[in-house]
């Protein structure tokens, strides 16, 4: 079957850069020179007296900002800016820090988040047989409720996927058995030949009466999809919704992206992974290489996380939106796998760095190995700290990164963690065959992770994300298995390949560094 494409090009260009973060430096550049300019020509005997005036402010939010609780790096980072660019850094942090265009969307959220964060109850039988098993996993299921509703459950079949392409064709399977709904958040979506099969079994499963509810990010309205595309979708009968629409100056490339990839099937089976909706993620085509991408499915009782966590991102603004009909959909009995399984979410407007305390959680505890595949790697003092004290204390604790980078300074700055890594005894390695993009932590044979959460500052921080933890379930030696084998398919970097790193690499990474929090 041709697959279904709305559209027939689209064009990208100077629009991106209005839209991007790149245009709002350069609109707070042009209002700092033209601040300068302004005083220079009407009050020029009052000149001194206005950079001192700026220089002051400078050190007020300087003592702010380090009195703050914001991660010591960011702290440095923004330091560093505000002196050497005086009164542009300091609108720049004041831009970032007020949340300007955003204060909508987290009053939502959070408002959202507490009206239903006792929809999904926790099973106590379940908890006191994984206190049984695991006394540190249900700790953990603890401190996950605690910061949102992700409980923990035993009646599950997972399967782990590899590559995108084997996610793919099992979704495409997947959706045409849809019944009654279909729920689809994505943080990309292009078209192509995937977007093209998936669309058309929707448009399908439109017209025979299945709900279909489709959420991406807003990103997509202006480097992919025309900002019309939900409306386009509409007319096949398909909800669509743009998380977040950008829009110029008052929002970012950077700020508060759903950077998740979820699909739910009639609330009886789940999708979720690295894995977004554009050809390059199944290898028909590479613009880095091939790609290395991973994703779960769930069916059974932990699908109903992955359901609340949809409904939530869809209902903000919703006045009374309909949780029940969905979280109650009857789970479809498969054969009880075992182990259990925790879909879990992290969003950016709590204190709660929940994507990064369960893969901390994992480094304190692990006893023999942990193996992660990231596609970035800039660490905050903590991670940084938690990943070397584990690999200090006889842990083998491995890295793979991508061989071939989709953005060069980022890729540089990855780079100026090797030593001090390989240092602490952390062994890296680089996919030789092209980009990871793979967001996995598995651990001792028995506890794992997958899901979007990179290691960075934007999945940490500020962007919206999901994973599922597993404890104990059968497809962690899959996992394993995976990371082994893409292992054959690696370089190993060693002091020897760090020297000889190109001058201009480890100039753009030292530089880049600088800024990392900001990245």
């Amino acid at each position: 079957m041709k697959e279904l494409n709305l559209l027939k090009n689209r064009k990208k260009g100077l629009v991106s850069i209005i839209f991007s973060r790149t245009g709002i430096v350069l609109m707070l550049f042009v209002i700092t020179v033209a601040i300068f300019l302004f005083v220079e020509l009407f009050f020029a005997g009052l000149f001194e007296e206005f950079v001192g005036g700026v220089g002051f402010i400078n050190i007020i939010i300087v003592v702010l900002i380090i009195n703050s609780d914001m991660d010591s790096s960011a702290k440095l980072t923004w330091s560093l800016v505000i002196i050497t660019t005086s009164i542009f850094g300091a609108f720049f942090y004041l831009y970032t820090r007020f949340d300007i265009g955003n204060g909508t969307i987290k009053k939502g959220y959070i408002d959202i988040i507490e009206r239903h964060r006792y929809d999904l109850e926790q099973d106590q039988g379940t908890l006191e047989r994984l206190e049984e098993d695991s006394k540190p996993t249900a700790e953990l299921v603890n401190y996950l409720n605690r910061s949102g509703t992700f409980p923990v459950t035993d009646s599950n079949e997972v399967k782990y996927y590899p590559l995108g392409e084997y996610k793919w064709k099992d979704l495409l399977r997947e959706l045409e058995r849809a019944e009654d709904f279909i729920f689809m958040e994505y943080f990309i979506i292009e078209e192509g030949r995937m977007w093209g099969s998936i669309l058309n079994i929707l448009k399908k499963k439109a017209d025979h009466g299945v709900e279909v509810r489709l959420l991406y990010d807003g990103l997509c309205g202006i480097s992919r999809l025309p900002y019309s595309y939900p409306k386009m979708l509409g007319e096949l009968g398909i909800q669509a919704k743009m998380f977040s629409p950008i829009r110029p100056f008052f929002s970012t490339h950077y700020n508060y992206r759903d950077h998740r990839k979820i699909v739910v099937i009639d609330g009886k089976v789940g999708f979720m992974g690295g894995v977004n909706l554009g050809d390059e993620y199944i290898n028909v085509t590479h613009p880095f290489g091939h790609w290395k991408d991973t994703a779960v499915r769930i069916r059974g009782e932990g699908v109903k996380n992955l359901t609340l966590l949809f409904l939530n991102m869809w209902s903000m603004g919703i006045k009374d939106p309909e949780y029940a009909r969905y979280l109650n959909a009857p789970c479809k009995t498969y054969p009880k796998e075992r182990g259990y399984v925790i879909p879990y979410g992290d969003n950016p407007f709590d204190d709660d760095k929940v994507g990064e305390k369960v893969y901390m959680d994992i480094l304190n505890r692990a006893d023999s190995y942990v193996h992660i595949m990231t596609p970035y790697l800039i660490l905050d003092d903590e991670l940084l700290m938690a990943i070397k004290y584990a690999a200090e204390r006889g842990v083998d604790v491995r890295i793979i990164l991508p061989g071939i980078p989709d953005k060069y300074p980022v890729y540089a700055l990855a780079k100026t963690y090797f030593r001090t890594l390989l240092d602490s005894g952390v062994k890296i390695y680089t996919y030789s065959p092209g980009f990871v993009h793979a967001k996995v932590f598995v651990s001792d044979d028995i506890k794992a992770v997958v899901g979007t959460i990179n290691l960075d500052y934007r999945s940490l921080y500020h962007h919206f994300e999901c994973a599922t933890y597993m404890y104990d379930v059968d497809c962690i030696s899959d996992i394993e298995n995976d990371f082994k084998n893409t292992l054959r398919e690696c370089h190993k970097v060693t002091y020897r390949t760090i020297k000889e790193e190109s001058i201009i690499t480890k100039g753009v990474g030292t530089v880049t560094r600088l800024v990392a929090p900001l990245l």
